[in-house]
């Protein structure tokens, strides 16, 4: 059997704790100290670590951590009843909104979390 967990990088640990607590109902599983700490949506663990602005992801990538709205082509969809509830929320804890569908099929809002983590919620 594999496992699957997600990491996601951060400049401050409480905040990302908060946010993704409270404005996408994960669940804090535990701290890992020293700088880390790992919450759950449903069944997937998400770490979230410390990482400084400015360091590289690994030693041979010319590509130096930012924390300003960057794109990715894999990013976490959270699957949610209340999408315009979940982004009221995204709002008030610090996140973005930057558009929305709606149609046949659902519901979509595509968000970032303070730190320029894109992501989606989504009603289906």
């Amino acid at each position: 059997m594999v496992a699957v967990s997600i990491s996601i990088d951060v400049p401050e640990l409480a905040q990302a704790v908060g946010f993704y607590t409270n404005a996408l109902a994960c669940t804090k599983l535990r701290d890992q100290p020293p700088n880390s700490a790992v919450v759950a949506a449903g069944n997937l663990e998400i770490h979230l670590l410390v990482k400084e602005p400015g360091t590289n992801p690994v030693s041979n990538c010319p590509a130096k951590r930012s924390y300003e709205r960057h794109w990715t082509p894999i990013h976490l969809d959270f699957l949610i009843e209340d999408v315009q509830g979940a982004v009221t929320k995204i709002l008030e804890f610090g996140g973005a909104h930057e558009g929305h569908e709606k149609g046949e099929w659902g519901e979509i809002a595509y968000c970032a979390d303070p730190f320029g983590n894109g992501f989606c919620v989504i009603r289906e």
